[in-house]
């Protein structure tokens, strides 16, 4: 068995959503300069990094994080690769990248997860995401959880129309995953976003366990 890690790791340096909360990790409190133990205070909106979308992000009366169904958060996973020269996932190359039958879960590796090579070059506008059209296919698809290794499952400024496809049929969304490593194939998926109260999304630690002969 070996135990894929495909969280961001979460610190000032990695890239945010423009216009959203900057990252902020700080050492209130330091041994070395005579405290009892270290402690740090973290500020950061909840779409940070690898984080987990709830439908109450664009649906008034939507299910909030705490809401979310641990059943659907664990479980098997397909990996899907689309080709680097796909600039956005609409129906027409999801529907040829394939899914296999009975698959309620899908994780998409694209040419977005050569931008974590270089999180200094800070967001990048042009990161592939779903279509509107796209979402309506995957959730005619029957998928129940989908996820994509940028900070939007949208494409940039046009983050509404595929949230909604996908949040009124309460399909979880996964954002900002690191797939750098990870082969097309099946897993087994834990994603486990921090059980924070009345909010739309949450951070996660998202783990991908791959069984000896797979991925």
């Amino acid at each position: 068995m070996r135990i894929h890690d495909i969280s961001l790791t979460i610190s000032p340096n990695l890239p945010a959503w423009p216009g959203g909360p900057k990252i902020v990790l700080e050492r209130v409190r330091k041994i070395e300069e005579g405290a009892n133990a270290n402690e740090t205070r973290i500020d950061l909106g909840v779409h940070t990094g690898t984080h987990v979308d709830a439908p109450f992000h664009f649906v008034p009366d939507g299910k909030k994080i705490d809401d979310l169904p641990l059943e659907l958060l664990i479980g098997p996973v397909t990996v899907i690769q689309i080709p680097d020269a796909v600039e956005h996932l609409d129906a027409r190359v999801l529907e040829q990248a394939g899914i296999p039958p009975g698959t309620e879960r899908v994780l998409y590796k694209t040419r977005n997860s050569h931008y974590w090579d270089h999180p200094e070059a800070g967001f990048q506008p042009a990161f592939a995401g779903i279509t509107e059209d796209g979402a309506q296919y995957l959730v005619h698809q029957g998928l129940r959880l989908v996820g994509i290794d940028y900070l939007s499952i949208a494409p940039y400024k046009m983050s509404r129309p595929t949230h909604l496809v996908f949040l009124v049929a309460e399909v979880i969304l996964i954002e900002g995953l690191d797939l750098r490593r990870v082969n097309p194939g099946e897993y087994t998926l834990c994603c486990l976003p921090l059980k924070l109260g009345e909010t739309e999304g949450a951070p996660a630690r998202v783990v991908l366990i791959e069984e000896s002969g797979t991925g």
